[in-house]
């Protein structure tokens, strides 16, 4: 269910920018956007960390709900108790909401816009960035409150922000897609 949501989100949140969007640069950087894999280890600048985070915030929501938490987790060895292969200086952004993180559909999606923004603002400041929901489970089991989640509150996604290899690119990075003529039907 929540990654059905996820790629709904990503699909409603790509299809309103692809629509209104005239800035060619801006849609360069969705078009072009990968979910990196070859992570390195150095420093998230903070600016671009508060830059990044405020894509989050500003990401759209139903009736401007914003349900989301975002919990930044910097500490190598609680990031990789998340995400094992994680990277000395790489960042782990868990969004959580309000609920159980499994029926409230309109939270879901919320929480799937603002990941999305966060995964594009990251690779349009030249960071690597990649959306994970499978640790999510395992999140809301054991690590709630080390996270200082609050009472209530369960990790819906997460965004992996950091450093990556400098000779990579989308092309040679990205996963084949689909042609649009195969996912794309006009009534």
């Amino acid at each position: 269910m929540r990654k059905i949501a996820l790629y709904c989100a990503v699909f409603v949140f790509l299809a309103g920018i692809l629509g209104a969007q005239e800035n060619k640069g801006g849609l360069q950087a969705i078009l072009n956007h990968y979910a990196a894999r070859n992570f390195v280890s150095g420093e998230i600048n903070r600016g671009d960390l508060d830059q990044i985070l405020q894509a989050g915030i500003r990401a759209p929501s139903a009736n401007n709900r914003q349900p989301w938490l975002f919990t930044v987790v910097q500490t190598t060895a609680l990031a990789r108790q998340i995400v094992s292969n994680n990277e000395d200086g790489n960042v782990l952004i868990v969004i959580s909401a309000e609920g159980d993180g499994k029926t409230n559909g309109r939270q879901i999606l919320d929480c799937a816009l603002a990941a999305q923004s966060i995964y594009l603002a990251a690779q349009a400041l030249g960071y690597g960035s990649r959306i994970y929901t499978g640790p999510m489970d395992s999140i809301n089991r054991n690590l709630k409150t080390q996270l200082g989640l609050p009472n209530g509150h369960n990790a819906i996604v997460l965004v992996r922000v950091g450093k990556v290899q400098g000779n990579v690119d989308a092309l040679s990075a990205a996963s084949s897609r689909a042609a649009a003529g195969s996912k794309v039907q006009y009534k």
